[in-house]
């Protein structure tokens, strides 16, 4: 007697479905809610640098407006400052002006993390937030 379960089952419009199959991977678009948590996130995510903006950015650009702006804006903001505190940091072991490096390293991630929590308040607000001090390669 043959196991039924292992067999494609007809799903009624005459196509034959796998009992595994799932429903088609579309994205939502995000609530009005959603749309300012994850771009909040995106901002505040400064604070460890610009890799969880740039994951905000990837998997949300195409589900929020205010997500794709504000991400886009952090992941900008964060980029430059994060490579440079990398540079420092691999200076920073140095052994004769390793301290110098290691105080500018440190000066980098602090000014990093007010401008982010800063930028981050705003934006759960409601209210986009434009750094100062941005040089936008991401348009």
């Amino acid at each position: 007697m043959p196991n039924t379960a292992d067999q494609p089952q007809n799903s009624g419009t005459g196509g034959n479905r796998s009992a595994f199959e799932g429903a088609p991977a579309t994205a939502l678009p995000l609530t009005a809610s959603q749309d300012r948590q994850f771009a909040t996130l995106a901002h505040f995510g400064g604070i460890l640098g610009f890799v969880p903006s740039l994951v905000i950015y990837l998997i949300f650009k195409d589900r929020g407006p205010f997500t794709a702006q504000e991400s886009k804006e952090a992941l900008n903001f964060t980029l430059p400052p994060t490579i440079l505190a990398f540079v420092a940091w691999l200076l920073s072991l140095l052994p004769v002006i390793g301290g110098v490096f290691a105080v500018v390293n440190a000066l980098i991630w602090v000014g990093i993390a007010v401008f982010s929590v800063t930028a981050g308040i705003q934006v759960n607000r409601g209210r986009p937030y434009r750094y100062a001090l941005n040089l936008r390669p991401l348009r």
